[in-house]
C-alpha cells in the first residue's frame, strides 16, 4: 500500500483509523475494473478498490487514480471521514438528548413562574366571563 505514497500520510491515516477503532480485519477489500474511460488500462487492469467496513456497513468505491495503491489509499481516507463524521452525528443526538432532558428538569425562574401564573389567572378570568347568560322569567 505505500508504494508511491507519502509515507507521512500513510502514517496519519493509520494513526487515526487506530483512533477510531477501524481495523483491517473489519475491512472487506475488493478489486474491480473502473468504469469509463481509460483504454487498455482499464479494460486490463483492477485498478478500482471497493471497501466495506463489516460493523457499520459503510462502502467506498474508489477509482480516482490510474494507480491501485493509490485508490487503496483513497479510498480508506473516504471511509475513515465517512465512519467519523457517523460517530460525530451519534455524539452531537446524544449531547443534544442530554441536553433536552437536563433543561427539562431545570426549576423555572421565579419571574418565569411569576408571569405562568398571570398568564393562568387571565384565562381563568376569560373563562369566567364565558358563562351562559340566563334570562328571568318573570
Amino acid at each position: 500500500m505505500e508504494r508511491g505514497l507519502n509515507p507521512e500520510k500513510v502514517k496519519e491515516l493509520s494513526e487515526k483509523m487506530n483512533s477510531l477503532s477501524i481495523f483491517e480485519k473489519d475491512i472487506l477489500e475488493k478489486f474491480v475494473r473502473s468504469p469509463g474511460k481509460g483504454g487498455q488500462n482499464v479494460n486490463k487492469v483492477s485498478s478500482c478498490v471497493y471497501l466495506k467496513h463489516l460493523p457499520t456497513g459503510i462502502t467506498v468505491k474508489c477509482s480516482q487514480e490510474r494507480s491501485q495503491a493509490l485508490n487503496r489509499f483513497l479510498a480508506r481516507r473516504i471511509l475513515v471521514n465517512k465512519i467519523e463524521s457517523l460517530l460525530r452525528k451519534r455524539e452531537c443526538a446524544e449531547k443534544e438528548r442530554i441536553y433536552k432532558i437536563k433543561k427539562e428538569k431545570l426549576k423555572r425562574s421565579k419571574q418565569a413562574k411569576e408571569k405562568m401564573l398571570r398568564e393562568k389567572h387571565i384565562r381563568a378570568e376569560k373563562k369566567t366571563l364565558r358563562k351562559p347568560v340566563v334570562f328571568d322569567e318573570e
